[in-house]
């Protein structure tokens, strides 16, 4: 589904990402992890289109989308849920969800049961603000947002950065969900070791914006990733 191959990216003279590349598959979860300031939210914004690469190719369902703007990859079928959120605090639920039909043909502009199943506590705060919610609502409803785009690929980034844990249980059981599926590739950003190693397939630990350590649930480490995670 994705492969992203030997990208470098530069922020004027600094370099954010240094040769990387990963791949993402339909029903996997690819983890991507390190400290903060490695270079995992880089990765994910150059995969979207936000950050345009210096050199490498990234390929998204057998083409090459290196070129293409944020919203013509939105259209193939990428969904993203950035860190921090991003949703429209003075819009409603029921209007944040609904600017995930961006990218959808006319037909498809509806929000899928699949949205209110994993996340009951959206459909009964359709008519309150976004930015009237909990961190954790917020988050659910960040994600919310982007499956009702019907992404091929989801990109989540730290989707439980300051979140309680009945929140944090509830957004694993819906990333088991959507794996599950069999047709979205899944790559998750996380900090949260115990987290990413619960749900992951495949494994990178980054370092100064480039991949030092990958291995798959085959052969899953978790003491050498956190000792990786901590050089």
């Amino acid at each position: 589904m994705l492969e992203v191959k030997d990208i470098n990216l530069f922020y004027g003279a600094a370099q954010a990402l240094r040769g990387v590349s990963i791949a993402a598959e339909p029903g996997k979860v690819t983890c991507v992890l390190g400290r903060n300031g490695v270079g995992k939210t880089s990765l994910l914004r150059a995969m979207v289109g936000q950050y345009p690469i210096s050199s490498g190719a990234i390929v998204f369902d057998g083409s090459d989308i290196t070129g293409l703007k944020p919203y013509e990859r939105a259209r193939k079928g990428i969904g993203f849920v950035p860190q921090g959120r991003e949703i429209f605090p003075l819009l409603t639920v029921e209007e944040n969800l609904k600017t995930g039909f961006g990218p959808l043909k006319r037909q498809d502009k509806n929000i899928p049961d699949d949205v209110f199943s994993l996340f009951p506590v959206l459909q009964s705060m359709l008519g309150r603000r976004g930015g009237d919610l909990s961190g954790g609502q917020q988050q659910q409803l960040a994600i919310g947002r982007a499956l009702v785009m019907r992404p091929k690929l989801l990109l989540l980034d730290e989707p439980t950065e300051g979140i309680q844990p009945s929140i944090i249980k509830d957004i694993g059981r819906a990333i088991s969900y959507l794996r599950n599926l069999g047709n979205i590739a899944i790559v998750l950003v996380e900090q949260y070791l115990d987290f990413a190693c619960e749900l992951g397939d495949s494994f990178a630990v980054m370092d100064r914006g480039a991949v030092k350590f990958t291995c798959d649930r085959a052969n899953l480490d978790a003491s050498e990733i956190s000792r990786q995670m901590a050089l």
